[in-house]
């Protein structure tokens, strides 16, 4: 690797963390500083013990599972993707099967650089059509409305994550089914037995254990 291609990696690197904490820490000052300017202007304020009322179980539930998240999905998605999922959301069930659809079709793999700037811009790419759908899905609601709540469509939408995650999953699978036999009856088993798991739970238990199984199967020679 030349110098100047790893001056411009270095580069890339530190112009991914500045505005991705730049960028983190304005969707904070935003989403935060709405309804602190609501309360400043009308002077209304909840009381201090229905608000920790409130916090408290918020933070005991998605606090770990927002450090777990970071965890699990900083390897597949890279820096740039990342921060990019967290400020615009809906991960689990749109950035990271865009950024896996993205990289598999690109022939790269997670964790190295083209797979990150692949990662990104399918990341980027999911967050520009989810607002344009968002922005025609304000405008046109009440002609889609009637249509989206008909009984002939209700099923499908109650089974768009499944297929969304079945539909990739098959590919990993096709891979190398061996170590993906003992992730995919421990999860079904922790569903079928505590099935109001949060998602954020089940996605490290799966990560850790296929991880564990596909170790021991290399060190035994059977993958």
């Amino acid at each position: 690797m030349s110098t100047g291609t790893t001056l411009t990696e270095s580069q890339y690197d530190i112009n991914i963390h500045r505005n991705g904490r730049l960028w983190m820490l304005a969707a904070i000052l935003v989403t935060q500083g709405v309804p602190l300017a609501i309360s400043l202007y009308f002077d209304v304020w909840p009381p201090f013990g229905t608000l920790l009322a409130g916090l408290v179980p918020t933070i005991i539930v998605f606090w770990p599972i927002a450090i777990i998240e970071v965890l699990t999905y900083t390897p597949m998605l890279g820096s740039g993707g990342t921060y990019l999922g967290f400020v615009t959301g809906n991960l689990s069930n749109l950035k990271v099967p865009a950024a896996i659809s993205a990289m598999q079709q690109a022939g790269v793999e997670p964790s190295t650089k083209e797979g990150e700037i692949i990662s990104t811009l399918a990341v980027g790419a999911s967050s520009l059509v989810t607002n344009l759908v968002l922005v025609l899905g304000v405008v046109l609601m009440s002609y889609l409305l009637p249509v989206l709540e008909s009984p002939a469509l209700k099923p499908a939408f109650a089974n768009l994550m499944p297929s969304l995650f079945g539909a990739l999953g098959v590919v990993f699978i096709s891979r190398n089914w061996k170590i993906s036999v003992a992730p995919l009856v421990l999860m079904a088993g922790l569903f079928i037995a505590v099935p109001t798991l949060p998602v954020g739970i089940l996605i490290p238990v799966g990560a850790l254990v296929s991880i564990a199984v596909a170790r021991l199967l290399y060190r035994k020679g059977m993958v």
